[in-house]
Order: structure tokens, then C-alpha cells, then sequence
């Protein structure tokens, strides 16, 4: 039987904030966060993960608003919330809502959506960096092999970073942090991103490129960290891919939808670009996926956000952005009911 957390349940003057599915690690940092609607709005947080749509309209049958993380809400359950209740309010946990949400919809039906902003630049910049040492040091192959009792060196040469060139697509909040820690390393760093002014280059520490083939070209780790919008979907063409050279190390840890659909797969089955991928075309990823049998690639299921910083952050973004609405206030608007 679902577990059903409720805030102020006896409040039926208050507006009703409906989470009809939450993830297991998110359960105890939004609990947390929950106290700051007191008298504002009361919760009610289903303690069960699922991504049924059916399921989640009917828990959602009485919603002023909604908080949502880890599934996506189609077109028809967006109209069905809208139609059937008065959910004016959408919460999304996390940064990429486009993925998730379609924002022109919710446009169109006066719904407002919010986001979370920079809680995981940290987050996400160290679990590139936990993927780039899986490339240069093979950490998890070499446990497995002295577990097994097999003390060989053959395959336990690594490769340096200090020295190396560190590329980065997409200098905001998580690319800059990561220029940071590349710096830290010893790395030389540049970046490109069209739309970020030059002090931002400055501040970061990172060499300006303006042409992204010869970022690509130039670079012995390319890492992308580009939002997913309307201008940068696809912005990663299989032209730019051409012009990795082998051996040229590349990490996605922003969304898999910024590169060219295909270009991505194409350009590994060549097999010399060592890669490590968190984002994919289609998630949860399928077992038989071509992506999973490039020859030592290193795959994680999307969770360089899912650390116990982040969680805090988040959560607390995601209230914020709901005492705000009630309040008549904007936070972290991605798209305006008006």
C-alpha cells in the first residue's frame, strides 16, 4: 500500500500541493522543506515512485498545484491536470524542463512552470570528473581484477591530466565549475558557448574559442555542458563529431538531445573516442541499445545530480518557487501562466 504524507490535512481552506510521485532519495529533503508552506498551502506527497499515467491523474484529481521529478508528463496527461482540476502550477525538480514538460502546451493552457537553477553545478561537474577518471585510470575494471586475484599491470597504465587540454561546449553554471576543477588538475582549458559575454571567459579561467570544430579538433577531453533549449537542440552536428581526433576523450553529462540525433552513436562505432555518457536518447536506456555496445564506453543512469548537496538545494528551490506562486511572486519562472 502507497504511503501518503500530508501537511495541515485538516486545512481545507488552504490551496492543495500535490508530489503524486517522488523518488526514494528526495523523500527526507523535500519532508524537510515542506515546513516553510506552513499556512500557505498544505502537501500531500505520495511515498511511491511511478511514472503511470493513470495513476498519477487520479492522485492528481484534486491538485491547485503539482511538484514533479523523474518522469515526464505528456501532452495528454499536461491537458488532463489542466482539464479535470485546477492545477495552475507546475514544480519541476530539476533544470532541463524542456525534457520533460512541453512548455509551449503549458503556455497555451495558462499553466506556469518552474524550474531549479544551479543546484547541481557541483554535483554534476564532480561526476564528470568521477567519468573522466573511469577513461584515464579504469578504477572499477582494476578493483574487479585484484578482487579476482589478478595483480597484472597489463591494462593499469594510466593517462596524465595535467598538461592536457580540457575543451568545454557551454560555459554557465556547471561548465564553469568544471573549468575550475580542470584548472585545479593542471589542465588548460577553453570553452565554447555563443552566448556567454567575455568576462564570463575571464572569470572561469577558460581560452575563448569561437569555433567550435576547433575546439573539438584541439582538445584532448571535450566535455558538453549546454542546457537543452530550442536553440541548442541538435547544436552538436556530426560535422562538429568528425573533427574529434583519435583518442580524444568526450563526456556528456548535460542532455543527450544537444547532439545531432545519431551523430553521436555514429561517430563512437568508428571506436577510437574513448567516451563516458549520464544522458541518453531514450531513458531509462535499454539494455539491447547500439550505445551499450561501444567497446569501453562508460554509462551511468543520469544521476551526476543525485548527491545529498543537490537533494538540499533542489528541494529548497522547489518551495520557494511555490511560495512565491501563491504569494503572487515570480521564482524560477520557465514559462508564465499569463
Amino acid at each position: 500500500m502507497t504511503e501518503i504524507y500530508e501537511t495541515q490535512s485538516e486545512r481545507t481552506d488552504l490551496p492543495l500541493v500535490v508530489m503524486p510521485a517522488v523518488l526514494g532519495a528526495m523523500i527526507e529533503p523535500i519532508k524537510a522543506q515542506f515546513p516553510a508552506l506552513h499556512d500557505v498551502a498544505r502537501v500531500r506527497m505520495f511515498e511511491e515512485f511511478t511514472s503511470d499515467e493513470a495513476v498519477l491523474a487520479e492522485r492528481l484529481k484534486n491538485a491547485d498545484a503539482l511538484l514533479v521529478g523523474g518522469y515526464h508528463i505528456s501532452d495528454d496527461l499536461l491537458r488532463t491536470i489542466s482539464e479535470q482540476g485546477h492545477v495552475k502550477c507546475i514544480v519541476f525538480c530539476g533544470t532541463g524542463v524542456a525534457s520533460y514538460i512541453n512548455l509551449e502546451l503549458a503556455r497555451e493552457l495558462k499553466v506556469r512552470v518552474c524550474n531549479a537553477e544551479h543546484y547541481g553545478d557541483h554535483a554534476v561537474a564532480e561526476h564528470t570528473f568521477a567519468l573522466l577518471f573511469e577513461l584515464i585510470r579504469k578504477v572499477g575494471q582494476l578493483d574487479k581484477d585484484v578482487k579476482a586475484g589478478n595483480w597484472a599491470w597489463a591494462g593499469g597504465d594510466g593517462l596524465q591530466l595535467a598538461g592536457r587540454r580540457m575543451g568545454i561546449i557551454g560555459l554557465g553554471g556547471i561548465g564553469t565549475t568544471v573549468a575550475g576543477i580542470a584548472r585545479a588538475f593542471g589542465m588548460e582549458v577553453a570553452a565554447w558557448n555563443s552566448h556567454v559575454p567575455a568576462e564570463h571567459f575571464e572569470r572561469s579561467g577558460a581560452v575563448p574559442v569561437d569555433d567550435l570544430n576547433e575546439l573539438i579538433e584541439t582538445s584532448d577531453v571535450i566535455s558538453v555542458h549546454l542546457p537543452l533549449n530550442d536553440a541548442t537542440r541538435g547544436i552538436v552536428t556530426a560535422e562538429n563529431l568528425a573533427h574529434l581526433q583519435p583518442g580524444t576523450m568526450l563526456i556528456n553529462t548535460a542532455r543527450s538531445e544537444v547532439i545531432e540525433s545519431g551523430a553521436l552513436l555514429a561517430r563512437l562505432q568508428e571506436g577510437d573516442i574513448p567516451a563516458a555518457l549520464d544522458v541518453f536518447d531514450h531513458e531509462p536506456l535499454a539494455a539491447d541499445d547500439p550505445i551499450c555496445h561501444v567497446p569501453g564506453i562508460v554509462l551511468t543512469p543520469h544521476v551526476g545530480w543525485r548527491t545529498d548537496g543537490a537533494f538540499k538545494e533542489l528541494t529548497r528551490q522547489m518551495i520557494a518557487c511555490m511560495n512565491a506562486y501563491f504569494a503572487g511572486e515570480d521564482y524560477n519562472v520557465a514559462v508564465s501562466e499569463h
